[in-house]
């Protein structure tokens, strides 16, 4: 015999059985979240780059360079 069961009690299995495996492994949870942050920012800076202008290699090298002596100060 099968038995049925509504669609409520399911969600609500679901919702108990995730709230149970984040407390039970916030490790877990943490590395997700982190890597889903750094994911969005990543593509946040792309969308950026995309609308910015185009800079020449050397221009950005020098950049940083100059950062570095001064932060060697």
């Amino acid at each position: 015999m099968q038995t049925l069961i509504d669609d409520e009690k399911i969600k609500d299995l679901f919702k108990k059985a995730i709230i149970e495996a984040m407390e039970e492994r916030k490790d877990l949870v943490y590395d997700v979240l982190q890597d889903v942050m750094e994911d969005i920012l990543m593509v946040k800076a792309i969308q950026e780059g995309e609308d910015s202008e185009v800079v020449e290699r050397d221009e950005i090298f020098q950049i940083l360079d100059d950062k570095r002596s001064i932060a060697s100060l």
